[in-house]
């Protein structure tokens, strides 16, 4: 892939994410949520250790849309449906033992009972029958969608190889011990408990930390702070007598 197709798909990706924050501002700015939300949400103190680095708020690094508003509950209604819709859909499925075919069956079903009779009965008390509109996806929006996401798992697969011929033994780690921990909690859960789990701790851990921002980033730069040190033990008793390899580069001709 060129630079100039990276660049495109770059752009596209802005203009996507553009339209979501451009479309969420007024409706977050109008909902009266600035109360809500914290102070220190607004700026980031100069000269301070933030985690992973960031310099914008953790409502920026988020996007500033709309899934950005439900993570970090700046409209408690929606947040709460949101949060609702998905804790009943894990007791249907886990706990319940329902299937999503017959779900979406029976939803279905119902639609069309309800909709078959509300046409027929208009007739009888001179009431206009449901207006359904057309639902049509652009295709537009669908080539984006699917370039956007071409592109980054073209990004992931170029990182993975270069991970994988070992040019960065600390990513290698890195890597390796994210997908044993990964294997090892999913062994534990069902995949639907798990993807539930994750939801879960988005709606709760990162509001927790917006709002406990300043004592979370002081522990975990004392944290990081100690785990260099044994990396860098590490790095002289092990990592230093295995041997790199290295790239070949491809000729060119």
């Amino acid at each position: 892939m060129t630079g100039h197709e990276y660049t495109s798909m770059d752009k596209v990706a802005g203009k996507i994410s553009g339209g979501f924050s451009s479309s969420s501002s007024s409706s977050s700015s109008s909902s009266g949520s600035d109360d809500d939300t914290p102070s220190h949400s607004k700026s980031l103190k100069p000269n301070v250790y933030r985690l992973f680095g960031r310099e914008k708020p953790l409502h920026q690094v988020l996007g500033a849309g709309k899934p950005a508003d439900v993570l970090l509950w700046r409209n408690k209604g929606i947040s709460g449906s949101v949060f609702g819709c998905a804790t009943a859909l894990w007791v249907l499925f886990e706990l319940l033992d329902y299937h999503l075919i017959t779900l979406i069956c029976h939803i279905l079903i119902l639609t069309l009972i309800t909709l078959f009779l509300w046409s027929h009965v208009s007739n009888f008390i001179d009431k206009p029958p449901p207006n359904i509109p057309d639902a049509v996806f652009p295709d537009k929006c669908v080539l984006e969608v699917a370039s956007i996401v071409r592109y980054k798992m073209n990004q992931a697969l170029g990182h993975l190889r270069h991970i994988a011929f070992g040019s960065d033994v600390k990513s290698f780690l890195a890597v390796v011990c994210g997908l044993w921990m990964v294997s090892v909690i999913g062994s534990c859960f069902k995949f639907l408990t798990l993807v539930y789990i994750a939801f879960v701790l988005l709606h709760t851990v990162l509001v927790m930390y917006e709002k406990y921002e300043d004592k979370v980033d002081s522990f975990s730069e004392k944290a990081i702070i100690e785990l260099k040190k044994q990396y860098v033990e590490f790095d002289k008793k092990v990592l230093s007598k295995i041997h790199k390899g290295k790239l070949k580069e491809k000729k060119k001709d």
